[in-house]
This record gives structure tokens, sequence and C-alpha cells, in this order.
């Protein structure tokens, strides 16, 4: 595994790695203000809904993929993500 990078290196389509080290999705999109990183927008398949990953439950960042806290199940259980109407 490489070593762990900054949130302000995912990149759209990372593969995103359940809590059991199985890959469960890729990243739509990470999230954050300023230097604070919020989450992370996990597509689960290819007509999945978008699930909302918080920073809280991502235990390491490596060059090309996340690492989460949560299992493939739990991932299937969180809020949907719906994205923002501009302003």
């Amino acid at each position: 595994m490489s070593d762990p990078v900054s949130w302000f290196l995912i990149e759209h389509g990372w593969k995103v790695v359940d809590a059991d080290g199985k890959e469960i999705g890729h990243v739509e999109e990470a999230l954050g203000d300023g230097d604070i990183f919020s989450g992370v927008v996990v597509a689960t398949g290819l007509f999945g809904t978008p699930r909302w990953v918080s920073a809280d439950d991502v235990t390491e960042i490596n060059e090309g993929s996340v690492h989460l806290r949560l299992r493939g199940d739990q991932i299937k259980q969180l809020e949907e993500y719906v994205r923002p109407e501009p302003a």
C-alpha cells in the first residue's frame, strides 16, 4: 500500500475500500471547506445511488484509493447524496 496522501488529491474514479478490504465503489466527489475535509460521495454501482460518507468514516487516503471504517452493508444504509441546487 502506498503512503497516505491529502484529501486535496482525491480524484473522481478513485476506488473506495470498505473495512473488510473489499472494493465497494468509486469516488464521485470529495468535499471540504478550505483545509477541512468533510467527506466523499461514493458511487457503489453502475446504477447505484451515490452515498455520502463523512470524513469521520474515512480511515486512510492513499494514491488512488479511499479506505473506510464501514462495511459494504453499512454503506448501503448511508444517506443518499443529493447535490445542492446552485445559488
